[in-house]
């Protein structure tokens, strides 16, 4: 596993710090990932409430990836922290281009637990599902 963090000034708006993971693209490993997410959703002052639900939302959405992931590849996620906001971009290599279904229980759990969320499907051979938190933002019902 590596781990490598860039940070850089952004005027006065604060920093933008970019922290990515690569680890063994199986679920014996997604524990080192929602630790990861904890931590990292505490450094931006999210609540207690908030981080559960980035640590399930990120933990979901590596369970989709990991259904189409290429055994023995990684799986790459990459943190970037702005401000009140979180963006996290789980990806794996993949067989062939397939989307995650929109519809079915796991999606609706994503959307219901993160702000934003979208699948990248760009290359036929990695799918990546992105997730955005803000601190603090209202939830629909």
């Amino acid at each position: 596993m590596t781990e490598e963090t860039e940070t850089r000034a952004e005027g006065v708006a604060g920093i933008r710090d970019v922290v990515s993971i690569r680890l063994p693209a199986a679920s014996a490993y997604l524990s080192v990932l929602r630790t990861a997410t904890a931590g990292l959703a505490a450094r931006l002052d999210f609540t207690l409430d908030e981080i559960e639900d980035l640590r399930i939302a990120v933990d979901e959405a590596c369970a989709m990836l990991l259904s189409e992931a290429v055994p023995g590849t990684d799986l790459t996620a990459e943190f970037e922290l702005t401000g009140q906001e979180m963006q996290v971009r789980v990806e794996v290599a993949t067989v062939g281009s397939s989307a995650p279904k929109r519809d079915d229980f796991a999606w609706m759990v994503l959307t219901a637990l993160a702000d934003d969320v979208d699948a990248v499907t760009g290359s036929p051979d990695r799918m990546a599902i992105v997730l955005r938190k803000r601190r603090g933002a209202a939830r629909s019902a």
